[in-house]
């Protein structure tokens, strides 16, 4: 092979390896969304339980 064809072929596998470290990182990233969502859902269940029962009770009082 000539030395521009390996050259070339050199340039296009450190390409590929920027492409594939850029899609790992997103991965990564869109797991940490999805972790974090499925959080603040847990979180936001357990505020409106606790509203519920605080809109149960006041309605006991009145």
């Amino acid at each position: 092979m000539t030395d521009d064809r390996l050259a070339a072929i050199e340039r296009i596998d450190r390409a590929l390896a920027r492409i594939e470290r850029a899609a790992q990182a997103n991965a990564f990233e869109t797991h940490a969304l999805v972790h974090r969502h499925d959080v603040l859902r847990t979180r936001m269940g357990e505020a409106i339980t606790a509203l519920d029962a605080v809109i149960l009770h006041q309605d006991g009082t009145d």
